[in-house]
């Protein structure tokens, strides 16, 4: 057999194209989130009601009992909302936020008052007796009062108790009271509709327990709707929360994005517009503090962004990332920081060695960004940011490293060692955040840009490493590569088979474990035939 054709050239040629499809495929992620992406028009900007809370600031949070949001500041959010809205929906009193009222009217919008209820007695006495005082002081500029807000589904109440605190404001009030729930919950509980004047239902096609994609989520809502309708027959319904996130891990098959949310919202008032049916949009603006009980996603519903900057216009197309052009420079920083690591000790002669170093290096630099894009989006404080950020350091560590070994393995250069400890570092690590997918995957993101270096650097490793070494790998690598693995599946079926991203994070976990699996069969094959 000539040297042409050897096994070794074809693993090499192999691993030159796996390089080139890594650049490449980096490249092309980073360019289509910055393409427009043509969407159905809304048939106006202006919205019926949308929710509003205030509570965007760095560390605020309505959890913070002493939090304070200035009239002032609820005065410049109404006057700017006052442009797009009719009505505002508020989801407490206290905390600044019974002056709304007052402002709106400034303005010309209505209000649907919010009354927080809760497991707290004392606490939910308060919010009571503030709601009343504010609907009595400010009727004519109230479309309803909502007495609790997904308390049942929370599980923090009984429908008795919501009735008894239900039956209470409607007798101290002249406007409609209401409740809010989440749909199901108005089914399971029929008997609350004597108590209230008409009923709210939240449909939020992203949170349903079987997602729905965006471009069926319409028509899902339309679905609920009749359904609450004819359950409820001559009872008014209204849609108290819908709407669609942009960022945050995708369910299934319904993924979170600005070009969703900007489909979603429009595709929702167009059928809005034809319908005789009262709504409220989720909502006015993003609020960072719902990333702590809700993930990445619960913070980014707001049509305007925590810096209250519109996310996408009602008409024409919509850009996921018009900053796409980062991704192409940290590809390049990339391929020059290899370039120049490469250079120290060099093992390797020839045009090759530079090129291996500079596909790796801008595969490495797009893969990173796009992680570090992510967690503008995820991270919350200093510590997640430090523990995040130590994570990209140690991924680009790895690579750089494999990188190295890979140049000079396919340049027939000295091949530097590997530390073992290294692989097996990352196979604990991915088993333990595939655990944490598995059994409370609900609300975490999927760090597929972080975990694409050293991956795919083992996987390129294995594929080039010497068939003929019989080395058994250490059990506890052997018991974690099946692990990720089983974890991998598990996690992928959760999301029913539907989620793209999902099926990356397979191939990725499946990428380092291979290897390993590799190892132990010939190993076991070795010690097979030296028993033979």
């Amino acid at each position: 057999m000539s040297s042409a054709s050897s096994p070794v050239n074809h693993r090499h040629g192999f691993a030159w194209l796996a390089l080139a499809l890594l650049a490449l495929a980096g490249a092309y992620w980073w360019w289509a989130v910055g393409r427009p992406v043509a969407l159905p028009d809304a048939p106006s900007a202006r919205i019926a009601c949308v929710s509003y809370a205030p509570f965007r600031e760095a560390g605020e949070t309505p959890l913070d009992p002493n939090a304070f949001i200035s009239p002032e500041r609820i005065d410049a959010d109404l006057k700017a909302l006052s442009q797009r809205f009719d009505c505002v929906r508020t989801y407490s009193q206290g905390q600044g936020l019974s002056a709304v009222p007052e402002i709106a009217s400034r303005y010309g919008m209505k209000v649907l008052l919010g009354i927080w209820l809760g497991a707290d007695k004392k606490a939910n006495e308060q919010q009571v007796q503030l709601g009343i005082a504010t609907a009595r002081k400010y009727p004519q500029v109230l479309r309803g009062v909502i007495v609790g807000n997904e308390v049942l589904l929370r599980g923090e109440l009984s429908s008795a108790q919501l009735a008894g605190y239900l039956h209470q404001v409607r007798a101290a009030v002249s406007v409609p009271v209401t409740y809010a729930d989440v749909w199901e919950f108005w089914l399971r509980h029929p008997e609350l509709a004597s108590s209230v004047d008409y009923l709210t239902i939240h449909i939020l096609p992203y949170w349903e327990d079987q997602p729905v994609p965006p471009e069926r989520a319409v028509q899902h809502v339309a679905t609920v709707y009749a359904k609450a309708q004819a359950a409820f027959p001559g009872r008014r319904v209204m849609i108290g929360e819908t709407g669609w996130p942009s960022a945050g891990r995708p369910r299934q098959a319904a993924s979170a994005s600005v070009v969703n949310e900007a489909r979603y919202l429009r595709e929702f008032l167009r059928y809005a517009a034809t319908v005789n049916m009262p709504y409220n949009v989720i909502e006015a603006f993003d609020q960072p503090w719902k990333r702590a009980q809700e993930g990445t996603a619960g913070g980014y519903w707001g049509i305007f962004d925590a810096q209250a900057r519109p996310k996408f216009a009602m008409v024409g197309p919509v850009t996921e990332e018009p900053h796409w052009w980062v991704g192409w420079l940290a590809g390049v920083a990339g391929a020059g920081l290899f370039v120049l690591v490469g250079a120290w000790r060099r093992r390797w002669r020839g045009w090759r060695g530079w090129l291996i170093l500079k596909l790796a290096g801008f595969a490495s630099g797009c893969a990173l960004a796009w992680q570090v894009r992510q967690m503008l989006f995820a991270c919350r404080d200093p510590w997640e940011w430090s523990v995040s950020l130590l994570a990209c350091v140690l991924a680009l560590f790895s690579a750089l490293w494999l990188a190295r070994w890979l140049t000079a393995q396919m340049t027939a250069g000295e091949l530097p060692a590997l530390p073992r400890w290294l692989r097996f570092g990352w196979l604990f690590a991915l088993a333990f955040y595939g655990l944490l997918l598995v059994f409370d995957g609900r609300y975490r993101d999927f760090p597929l840009g972080l975990f694409m270096l050293p991956c795919t650097g083992y996987a390129l490793v294995g594929w080039l490493f010497d068939r003929r070494a019989t080395a058994m790998p250490l059990l506890e690598e052997r018991f974690l590569a099946v692990a990720v693995s089983l974890l991998a599946v598990s996690v992928l079926a959760q999301e029913a088979w539907l989620t793209p991203v999902a099926w990356l994070w397979l191939g990725l976990n499946l990428a380092i474990a291979w290897p390993v699996l590799a190892e132990w069969w010939r190993g076991w094959q070795s010690l097979q035939a030296q028993q033979a």
